[in-house]
């Protein structure tokens, strides 16, 4: 196998940690991350059967493809916790971690066709994919890439049956039908995570949409035969052999379908109030537009930022421009359907754009075992950037949130590294009379020097820009 670690800065953050920072939940290995890298320990009775996939065709066409995160491997003198004779694989981390519950429905559906994809080619090439779960995928910018390298096993040829099927249609597919059919957002698969039992949907829904042949099987079919199924002493009764042919046939229409469904259950009419926000705003003027836009580019040509987290995205016009600017952008906004525009602009033109389904002032918690499977969305964030834009955001913080300047420019300072780029909106603002709902004492009186005796503590001022409507762009830089 070639050692040399293919594009370290380009970031898988796998979970699943224990309090000592290793996963524990697959018998096979464990994970460990280090700040360059993610290493994965192969216990003893595994070393064989990951070795032999390290060495196949089909793991070097995954990796070609980019489907499969890369791997490499590592010996005791690459780092202090490898002993000799143990097998270790190195892998290249993704920023940031997106957990799939901060997906857009287009992400979710790119995910799945992913993991189908990695499924039917390890059929075809006498290989099965036992794992089928949206915690093994990560997005790098808009792709998606599997990072679960010991998912893979070899395949049975005379077994028709996909191990992984079920995992496949609870986390993946239902969550889709629970979309799409029950309005239930996949935000909520944070509380789930093996996915949604069939009865659940089942129960929530119309008789005519029980008979939907899409997933007539998934849900309504497998609810009525749970119900029905009688305990089999002596466990599942044995199914009988099939000549290899047939038995890769029946793998393979069984992907087909689930495809399919996915599709479907995918497409969905995304409704937002925010997502035609940017040409509906009669707040701001073609002048306002303009200057705003060109502001921004310039702040970006003289800073040069690595790596752009942008508050607020919405549809993603300034995170679209700071890719073009050559950073790496994280996207955060709490409106799934102005993301998935976004998400599609960025996956279409291959920029380096990252989009998080959250809420700055709601973040994502930790959740799993002991609360430390999956960081929370501070922990991902804090310290990553060396740009942050919030744009049009503070009076929702303020308003909406009801949190204080000083509060809001200390959770910016543990953001970025060095610059934030502000949009202030006065009191005047016809969008802040809107949200103000009366409550002129307590926030009608703010002021342009409120923020800055709120910030200074943190940042110094070095570029202002007023645009015609009274909105205020500004550029800190931290002390």
């Amino acid at each position: 196998m070639d050692r040399t670690l293919p594009n370290p800065s380009a970031a898988p953050e796998i979970t699943d940690f224990d309090s000592t920072g290793w996963t524990f939940r697959d018998p096979a290995g464990r994970l460990h991350l280090e700040a360059q890298c993610a290493l994965r320990h192969i216990q003893p009775g595994a070393e064989t059967a990951v070795r032999d996939f390290l060495e196949s065709p089909l793991r070097r066409s995954l990796e070609e493809s980019g489907e499969l995160i890369r791997s490499v491997l590592a010996g005791p003198g690459d780092y202090a916790c490898i002993r000799p004779g143990e097998l270790w694989l190195q892998h290249p981390r993704i920023f940031p971690i997106a957990y799939p519950w901060e997906w857009t429905t287009a992400q979710w559906r790119a995910a799945a066709q992913l993991t189908l994809s990695v499924a039917e080619r390890a059929v075809k090439a006498g290989w099965l994919l036992k794992d089928a779960t949206p915690l093994n995928v990560v997005f790098s910018a808009a792709r998606p890439v599997l990072v679960d390298a010991l998912s893979l096993q070899r395949r049975d040829p005379h077994c028709g049956i996909w191990p992984a099927y079920g995992q496949f249609v609870r986390t993946f597919l239902l969550p889709l039908v629970a979309a799409k059919c029950l309005s239930w957002p996949l935000e909520n698969t944070l509380f789930w995570r093996d996915g949604y039992e069939p009865r659940t949907i089942y129960g929530g829904l119309y008789p005519w949409q029980r008979l939907n042949p899409y997933w007539l099987d998934v849900v309504t079919l497998a609810t009525l035969f749970e119900s029905r199924q009688k305990p089999r002493r002596g466990g599942a009764a044995p199914v009988p052999p099939r000549n290899p042919e047939a038995a890769e046939f029946v793998l393979l229409r069984q992907i087909s379908r689930l495809r399919r469904q996915t599709d479907y259950a995918a497409r969905q009419q995304k409704t937002s109030a925010w997502i035609g926000y940017s040409k509906s705003a009669t707040h701001y003027g073609a002048n306002d537009v303009e200057a705003k836009q060109s502001f921004v580019s310039e702040v970006l040509v003289r800073c040069k930022p690595g790596r752009l987290l942008d508050i607020g995205a919405n549809t993603g016009t300034y995170s679209v421009l700071a890719a073009e600017a050559g950073a790496d952008v994280v996207a955060v906004d709490h409106d799934a359907g102005a993301l998935e525009v976004l998400w599609k602009t960025a996956a279409q033109r291959g920029l380096a754009i990252t989009p998080l389904v959250a809420n700055i002032a709601r973040p994502t918690p930790a959740v799993g075992w002991k609360n430390s499977e999956q960081l929370s969305l501070l922990d991902r964030l804090e310290g990553q950037f060396d740009f942050v834009l919030m744009l049009a955001v503070i009076h929702h913080l303020i308003l909406r949130e009801q949190l204080p300047l000083r509060h809001i420019a200390e959770l910016c300072s543990s953001l970025t590294r060095r610059w934030i780029l502000l949009e202030w909106v006065p009191p005047s603002d016809p969008m802040y009379q809107e949200w103000l709902r009366g409550r002129d004492d307590l926030y009608g009186r703010f002021t342009e020097d409120d923020l800055f005796r709120a910030f200074s503590p943190y940042f110094q001022l070095q570029s202002r820009q007023r645009l015609e409507n009274g909105r205020v762009l500004l550029l800190f830089e931290r002390w």
